[in-house]
């Protein structure tokens, strides 16, 4: 690409060319250019899966033949009856339940920060009711399998059974952490390795272009005068990363991967370009997003669903807010309010008898929660196809850009 470019300082015709691939990709949205923009995707996608099994064909002869032969058992067990129908549907389940949870890891890490958020979609949702429904029930032994959670187009069994259903409470004062996190624990570190699963594409393609002798996009720093306030302190922060790149190594990446940090991602793009092994960038990853990361967001969310952690912080608050003039007469009131909207959404519904009609179009929380998701997660294919689409069309432009400098380079020899 630096070639090109000296090559456009001296070529007028290779520097309105770079002019017009600019403004192509520019345009290139599915917003602008709808159809181009998808068949593009489609194009790119579809060499994608063409070059992948060529290349088991060519390489995984063994690969191919073990999937083979696992596929046809598989198929056998399936169509044949008998009493391992039953031990098959309740693996389908578990095994459902881990791709759905590792998906979604996946889905919240990937694309370079414009992943979906799926832990504030699923995840935290899914541990706050739980939460709650425990605290409510007086115990935590409310799922009928592990895979009893929150899944796609299905609602966990115990979110809408009374309490009543599952027995007496067995905690009377208050449920503790330590009883609650092993419910949701195996979900939690699933999402985890998902988002650690996630963070290898950024790595692969930035080893592929150190050792095509490229650089990333993302580690160029734009200048100060073409970003607002957020794009120079991203700037200042990439830039101080790559001041410092002789300190990355496993602790650094643990650290980093450990902690809610929107620019991992170019913490990722650094090991790849600086050739990091594959495996000290994982395991660190790894363990720092499926272990240490999920564990936190895990304990947060269970702690503010937690009565007895409301209650502390309630009486703090009210000690605290008791010193301000002309809040002491008034916190009487605003504390009874806060115990009713408390009891409103901790204490279970009462459930809904057959004789009362329920309104075909309710506009309730649960709708209007599926809209938000829904309209995400089509935000996000929009971005995937945008995204794959212009590196296509950008792969094309580099091979017309290299046709024109070298059929330009012979004539400027000659002139010489």
């Amino acid at each position: 690409m630096g070639s090109v470019k000296r090559a456009s300082s001296k070529n007028p015709a290779i520097s309105g060319l770079l002019e017009k691939h600019q403004q192509d990709l520019e345009k290139l949205t599915l917003t602008s250019q709808p159809f181009k923009t998808f068949r593009l995707f489609v194009v790119a996608v579809f060499l994608y899966v063409k070059k992948s099994i060529s290349y088991l064909f060519a390489n995984g002869g063994l690969f191919m033949l073990f999937s083979t032969i696992l596929v046809a058992f598989a198929a056998l067990l399936v169509t044949v009856d008998g009493p391992h129908i039953k031990h098959l549907e309740e693996l389908s389940e578990y095994v459902r339940f881990g791709l759905w949870w590792v998906f979604l890891g996946v889905a919240s890490s990937i694309g370079l920060g414009s992943g979906l958020h799926t832990f504030v979609l699923y995840l935290g949702p899914h541990i706050a009711l739980f939460t709650i429904k425990a605290m409510t029930c007086g115990r935590v032994d409310l799922k009928r399998a592990i895979y009893d959670t929150i899944q796609l187009k299905r609602s966990p069994s115990w979110l809408d059974k009374p309490c009543h259903e599952f027995g007496s409470p067995v905690f009377s004062s208050g449920v503790p952490l330590s009883s609650i996190l092993p419910q949701v624990q195996i979900e939690a570190v699933l999402w985890g390795l998902g988002t650690a699963l996630g963070e290898l594409p950024p790595y692969f393609i930035s080893r592929a272009a150190s050792l095509s002798g490229g650089k990333m996009e993302e580690l160029e720093t734009c200048s100060d005068d073409d970003s607002g306030f957020i794009g120079k302190r991203v700037n200042h922060i990439k830039g101080w990363l790559l001041s410092h790149s002789q300190y990355l190594n496993f602790f650094t990446i643990l650290i980093l991967a450990s902690v809610p940090n929107p620019l991992f991602d170019l913490a990722g793009i650094m090991c790849g370009q600086f050739e990091k092994p594959f495996w000290e960038f994982f395991l660190a990853t790894l363990i720092g997003k499926a272990i240490i990361k999920t564990h936190i967001q895990t304990v947060f969310i269970i702690c503010v669903c937690n009565n007895q952690l409301l209650d502390w912080v309630e009486n703090e608050l009210i000690y605290i807010l008791s010193f301000v003039p002309g809040l002491a007469s008034a916190l009487p009131g605003l504390t009874a309010k806060l115990h009713l909207m408390k009891e409103k959404y901790l204490v279970a519904s009462p459930p809904v008898t057959s004789d009362i009609n329920v309104k075909k179009w309710d506009l309730s929380f649960a709708s209007v929660w599926n809209g938000v998701v829904w309209l995400m997660l089509l935000n996000f294919f929009c971005q995937i196809v945008t995204a794959t689409a212009q590196r296509y069309l950008k792969k094309q432009q580099q091979q017309e850009l290299d046709a024109l400098t070298n059929k330009s380079s012979p004539v400027s020899k000659k002139s010489n």
